[in-house]
């Protein structure tokens, strides 16, 4: 008997005696030994079986923010305004996730103006959604982060998450859906009224954008004339964000002060 053999049958023979190891687990044949489920250590304080599974829970950071969910969850129409960094976008599309996943809408609709941030990114090759994703990558950015790039595509492919430009809104009513208008400084009035009226039977819009941030000639920016008539309509919510909402980095919220 060579060493090698003479040492598992010892081996064998002592978890026997003790009861430590069950010898079933070491077949002749067998390259993987799998651990004692009966073992009495455990990393945890408790001893108890944990939950590996991992789901990011949505936390407001501010009373702004707090409040924004709030709203989101009681109005049918909710217009979020703030200075970069205060998360509009981001809860607005967890939002529509959560809807979404809940059951709640049966799809949801992500629209964008494709409005250039002060130069022109010239001929883009491709097709449709090749030539608008550099416009649209902000709102793929937010749904992979609350839901794995995987899905999203098997969602998109199913129709039940759309992303289009605004151009693409007019003449279409939107029931039983979450609509989350991004960027809305970068429309005109004209388009917010026509996004707005696109909203049908049990649905849920939120418009999200920065009155302060326009990369339009000035005075043709809608949000904020659109802002100030509905926040006297019943029904309607219109949160307004401030610099205390910013949740990027700190120098953010110092800079949004001064530029």
């Amino acid at each position: 008997m060579t060493k090698r053999a003479a040492l598992k049958r010892q081996t064998r023979e002592i978890s026997r005696e003790h009861g430590i190891l069950d010898s079933r687990q070491f077949t002749e044949d067998s390259k993987v030994r799998r651990l004692p489920q009966h073992a009495g250590w455990s990393p945890h304080p408790s001893n108890d079986d944990r939950d590996q599974a991992y789901l990011k829970t949505l936390k407001p950071k501010s009373d702004g923010q707090a409040e924004l969910m709030t709203m989101i969850d009681h109005h049918n129409l909710v217009l979020a305004l703030g200075p970069a960094g205060t998360g509009k976008t981001y809860l607005a599309v967890a939002k529509a996730v959560e809807a979404l996943e809940a059951g709640k809408v049966g799809r949801i609709v992500l629209s964008r103006p494709a409005v250039e941030a002060g130069e022109s990114i010239g001929f883009l090759p491709g097709d449709m959604e090749d030539k608008l994703a550099p416009y649209l990558r902000p709102l793929y950015d937010a749904l992979s982060d609350r839901l794995s790039m995987k899905r999203v595509k098997a969602l998109m492919a199913e129709g039940l998450i759309e992303i289009a430009p605004i151009g693409y809104m007019r003449g279409r009513t939107l029931n039983n859906a979450f609509i989350v208008v991004d960027e809305a400084q970068n429309c005109t009035y004209v388009q917010l009224k026509m996004l707005l009226t696109r909203l049908g039977w049990h649905s849920t819009m939120v418009v999200t954008g920065d009155p302060q941030q326009s990369d339009l000639l000035p005075g043709i920016s809608g949000l904020s004339d659109i802002a100030e008539r509905l926040i006297t309509v019943p029904d309607i919510a219109v949160i307004k964000l401030a610099e205390r909402d910013i949740v990027r980095h700190p120098l953010v919220a110092s800079m949004i002060g001064v530029l």
